[in-house]
């Protein structure tokens, strides 16, 4: 079941006893707990029906007695386990689990990871409540991701200004979202998110970033190339030669595998496990550099990557070395 599935069940009063969470992507986790948290009870009922519980504070008896206790004034009361995997002992939940209460919401926040699939209380989980796990989302998935959340809200986000986002904050969709609520607080509500908002109110120059220096690097514009890279060394907060690097390294990685791939733009999406928009910069940059040229960036990102954390190097600046770099890929 997804996240947005068990809020939509609550908002037309449809309730489990159970509600395990769990897995590696925190920001579906925190949607639950939050909403599970602030808008099951009205005001009136939180007072006496809603307990928080933090699983490196609480022991397993403590919670099987918060969860075994009636609702007072209320139809159900909720109580929520955060942290849960800080809990010691947490199997012993399982004697509730066996058996919840029908007028208790139990909800479990069980983050960086997953309980034993195999013992008794993972199969009573998916027999007595419902499960959701998580994991994180691939770069390839973030863009659609995006265009959802912002058009939940009833707004809308160009396809570049999503790309610069992904770019810069990467799989992180808790930052993602609060930068994206940040954004919208500044813009009209009929104002569609675009690069020129992302520049200002994120802090991303819409012409000086990562994806930008990619892509001309990709097209083989050295005087496009040397104005980023400029701009990188007179501002390294911008673009930090230790975000650089695995970025360009993992752009001519992906591309080495074109050369492998049978079939069009489709079937080259899937293998590189990209958002199709990259599909066309990728193509057009493999023939640009061919078999060799792409070896030869991979081994020299390799080698300039070891310079950088100061292996083989004696002390060159990061945007001297940068320069470097990217004139022997280009040349």
């Amino acid at each position: 079941m997804d996240y947005q599935d068990i809020i939509k069940d609550w908002k037309q009063k449809k309730f489990k006893s159970l509600y395990w969470l769990e897995g590696d992507e925190d920001f579906f986790i925190d949607q639950v707990t939050n909403y599970a948290e602030h808008h099951l009870l009205d005001e009136s009922e939180k007072g006496f029906n809603l307990t928080i519980l933090y699983g490196k504070e609480t022991s397993w008896s403590a919670v099987i007695n918060a969860c075994r206790r009636y609702p007072m004034f209320a139809e159900r009361q909720v109580v929520v386990l955060k942290e849960a995997q800080a809990m010691k002992d947490i199997l012993k939940l399982e004697a509730y689990i066996d058996k919840p209460l029908e007028s208790t919401i139990f909800v479990v926040a069980h983050k960086q990871g997953k309980i034993d699939g195999r013992s008794k209380m993972a199969k009573l989980i998916k027999d007595r409540g419902v499960l959701l796990s998580t994991k994180k989302m691939y770069d390839n998935q973030l863009p659609a991701w995006i265009d959802a959340y912002v058009s939940g809200l009833g707004r809308a986000i160009s396809q570049k200004a999503g790309i610069l986002l992904v770019d810069h904050i990467g799989n992180d969709l808790s930052r993602m979202a609060n930068e994206i609520d940040k954004l919208l607080v500044n813009l009209a509500p009929e104002k569609k998110i675009d690069e020129s908002d992302i520049e200002k109110y994120v802090g991303i120059s819409k012409e000086f970033n990562v994806f930008e220096l990619q892509n001309a690097i990709g097209q083989k514009d050295m005087g496009k190339v040397m104005r980023i890279v400029q701009y990188f060394a007179a501002n390294p907060k911008a673009g930090p030669i230790q975000m650089v690097l695995p970025a360009l390294y993992n752009f001519f990685s992906k591309m080495s595998q074109i050369f492998g791939v049978k079939g069009g733009e489709k079937e080259i999406a899937a293998a590189l496990g990209v958002h199709p928009f990259f599909v066309k910069d990728y193509m057009a940059a493999a023939r640009q550099y061919g078999v060799e040229g792409t070896e030869k960036a991979i081994l020299l990102l390799h080698n300039y990557n070891l310079r950088s954390i100061g292996i083989n190097d004696s002390g060159v600046e990061d945007g001297e070395l940068m320069k470097e770099l990217i004139y022997k890929i280009m040349n």
